[in-house]
């Protein structure tokens, strides 16, 4: 992809700005953020290095997307308040971020004739339904807010399709992972946790009893995605994952493994809306976008670790 205008909703966080990198140099970027889960950090060399415009606003402020998408060409809507636990502790702001937000770019880039939405989902929307591996089709099971407003954002696209043909495609994340996700949250996910506690010499903290099975996606490979389903003409909801599973027992001592470090495991309470089992199947994403998962679990955390001990 070369020579577009495109913007990044959400692009100083995890996954948006791992994008951003990938976008910048080829493509005129803009970076549309209100930094309340973000770090400007991520990008900064970007901005100075004027490869990339920074708007700091929020994706709920539909004024500020009606001027900031005119003469647009792609959309990559990663902008959100993430976790489930956050989710679970505030619902109503998860609603109005997630479910509003979204609603807005969509009518933004309607308005303003933009050729693609590509829209950040979710792999919470399937719940906890036993049926392993997760397919497209299966009937929603959402558990928390969080997996209700993402799955609100999915019928939105699917509908704006539908009703003002702008072409907009869902990808449903499983459990990414990788450089510039934040450890220090107190709704940090469990890989950069792992990693930030192991290296500082202290126990990894496991949720529930660690036999819960889950699909991670290494970064690399979701940007991978969210360019591919650009480039096509592929519409609808993809899974995006590894299309492997590991518990998280299994996952804690990986961690340890590939750092160095033999320590014991502390556990605590489950936390609520937290699924047991998440396996991804991947082979409609395979066919339709040509997506290709390019990083097994250890040699994620391998590249993850050495951005870690920068």
């Amino acid at each position: 992809m070369k020579g577009k205008n495109v913007v990044v909703t959400g692009g100083a966080g995890f996954i948006g700005s791992n994008l951003v990198r990938a976008l910048a140099g080829e493509n005129d970027v803009i970076v549309i953020d209100d930094l309340s889960t973000g770090n400007l950090e991520n990008i900064k060399d970007l901005i100075d290095g004027q490869r990339v415009t920074f708007v700091n606003g929020s994706i709920t402020d539909l004024d500020l997307l009606q001027k900031t998408f005119k003469n647009v060409d792609y959309v990559f809507h990663e902008a959100a308040i993430p976790s489930v636990p956050r989710s679970v502790k505030d619902p109503v702001k998860s609603n109005y971020a997630n479910v509003n937000g979204t609603l807005n770019v969509l009518v933004a880039a309607r308005d303003n004739g933009v050729e693609k939405v590509v829209y950040a989902s979710s792999s919470s929307a399937y719940g906890d339904t036993p049926v392993l591996p997760k397919k497209e089709d299966m009937k929603p099971s959402p558990l928390s807010p969080y997996a209700v407003s993402k799955l609100v954002g999915e019928y939105y696209c699917l509908v704006f399709n539908e009703v003002y043909g702008l072409s907009t495609i869902s990808l449903r994340y499983f459990n990414v992972y990788g450089p510039r996700q934040n450890p220090l949250s107190e709704y940090a996910a469990v890989v950069p946790r792992f990693i930030s506690r192991v290296l500082n010499g202290e126990s990894p903290v496991v949720f529930g009893d660690g036999k819960q099975t889950r699909d991670f996606t290494f970064v690399r490979d979701t940007v991978n995605a969210n360019i591919l389903a650009m480039k096509g003409n592929a519409s609808g909801i993809f899974n995006i994952a590894g299309g492997k599973r590991i518990s998280i027992n299994e996952l804690a001592q990986l961690v340890m493994r590939i750092i160095g470090r033999d320590l014991d495991v502390v556990y605590n309470d489950p936390q609520p809306g937290d699924i047991r089992d998440s396996l991804a199947d991947i082979s409609k994403a395979k066919e339709k976008l040509g997506y290709e998962p390019r990083f097994d679990l250890a040699r994620g955390l391998e590249e993850t670790l050495k951005w870690f001990q920068k």
